[in-house]
């Protein structure tokens, strides 16, 4: 418990030092194998992290450190973080640390950037998170790589160049493999989790479709309005081309459309295409410092983070609740309740998630049984979620969703009007993330 407390009042004690988000940028979130096949995570982080120094226009002496997330990591050179350093040419003494969260990478980055800051270890710190669904390596099956290993390291016999050959029998088994986002502990893909999901919490067909066409509209009226200019760099690719703006959003989408649909992860099912976040390529870059340093700078902070909370469920369970658990410890950490929150911004891997959570959240049985509470977390409407779309219509590069929505919230409140945002995230392992973020006056 003392843990705990310390967690929720790091940032609000008197006295103590507050990290605050001072900016944030994105690259466009671009369809795996389209415009952005050909620029690797480490590249989509260099975009997101050289436009967020332009725009903030902090020298590039200040920056401390670097906290980067990533899923799908280039086994060549997995710390991100100190690749993008490099490739950008910021001071040698710029140190970079890779996280892994699965799809919470991108917050987890950010909030130990900020537990960092108020801790006192640093001053100015750039997190994020990037990948590039198209560049996920093609795995050789173990058998063939320790079939291999003699004449690899150059110390085979002649027996051992014989024998390669036997080993790597029958060749069926040394095919490349796919890769796949499967659990480890269960072999299932995650949209078969969020299917049985779906059933078990009597999610319809006909409310993920809504939740779904809304998120696009709500992304395409986002777009056209200019909301996202600020948030969005242009990105070169190495054939010269310049894209600008996100690519996956569907502003002509409807309810009959994607009612059209079948099901992809079961003949049964009431998941599709349309109500499934689609593979993406992506990076995303936020610049935190403490309040006072930004001060200091002459730099305007947009929000400082009230509480964070991670949580975890068996994989087996119901493998995408995460948030459910994950919000009312981040609620109790920030001392509020549901009814003290502005904003909500909740990850859309599948819109049956969504839903799910939603309807935990507002379950007084759900908070006896999983949270030992006698009452509900509280209830959330549908349609007052994901202001500006989510990740159903503006897509999902796995690390990269939480800086997405980190810097269009902190963006959302430092316009006035709306003092707390709460983000949820859910992610693979049974994994889930929470925070709260609060206006800086």
């Amino acid at each position: 418990m003392a843990k705990a407390k310390s967690e929720s009042t790091a940032n609000t004690q008197p006295g103590s030092r507050r990290a605050v988000i001072v900016g944030g940028v994105r690259t466009p979130f671009v369809k795996a194998f389209g415009d952005l096949m050909k620029i690797d995570s480490i590249g989509l982080g260099v975009a997101a992290v050289e436009a967020l120094l332009q725009r903030t226009g902090i020298a590039r002496s200040e920056i401390e450190s670097i906290i980067w997330g990533g899923v799908i990591l280039p086994s060549g050179a997995p710390n991100l973080a100190r690749e993008i350093a490099l490739d950008l040419r910021l001071p040698p003494s710029v140190e970079g640390m890779t996280v892994t969260r699965a799809c919470a990478s991108g917050l987890q980055a950010i909030t130990l950037a900020a537990a960092a800051i108020e801790r006192g270890e640093s001053d100015v710190v750039i997190a994020g998170g990037s990948d590039s669904t198209s560049n996920a390596e093609i795995k050789l099956p173990q058998k063939v790589v320790h079939a291999l290993a003699p004449l690899a390291f150059g110390k085979a016999t002649p027996a051992d160049y014989l024998g390669v050959l036997a080993n790597l029998m029958p060749l069926h088994e040394i095919m490349p493999q796919r890769p796949s986002i499967a659990e480890r502990s269960t072999g299932e893909v995650m949209g078969e989790a969020a299917e049985k999901m779906a059933r078990r919490n009597e999610i319809s067909r006909q409310s993920q479709d809504e939740l779904a066409v809304r998120s696009h509209q709500r992304a395409a009226a986002a777009i056209a309005s200019g909301r996202f200019e600020s948030e969005v760099t242009s990105i070169k690719t190495p054939e010269g081309k310049w894209v600008h703006a996100d690519g996956l959003v569907r502003a002509d989408t409807s309810v009959e459309k994607l009612g059209k649909l079948r099901p992809v992860f079961a003949k049964d099912g009431s998941l599709t295409a349309g109500n499934s976040s689609p593979l993406t390529d992506g990076g995303a870059a936020v610049l935190l410092m403490s309040e006072a340093k930004a001060k200091a700078l002459g730099l305007k902070p947009l929000a400082a983070f009230k509480s964070w909370a991670y949580s975890a469920v068996d994989p087996a369970d119901q493998l995408l609740m995460g948030p459910a658990l994950a919000i009312p410890k981040a609620l109790d950490r920030a001392g509020l309740t549901l009814a003290d929150i502005d904003i909500v911004d909740m990850h859309e891997a599948f819109a049956a998630q969504v839903l799910s959570v939603l309807k935990m959240l507002g379950s007084d049985a759900f908070a006896r049984a999983r949270l030992g509470r006698d009452k509900a977390v509280g209830t959330i409407d549908p349609e007052s979620i994901n202001l500006h779309g989510g990740s159903l219509a503006l897509g999902h590069p796995f690390a990269a969703t939480g800086a997405r929505m980190v810097t269009t919230m902190a963006n959302e409140l430092s316009r006035g009007g709306k003092r707390t945002a709460l983000l949820g995230i859910c992610a693979a392992g049974g994994l889930g993330a929470a925070a709260i973020l609060e206006r800086v006056d």
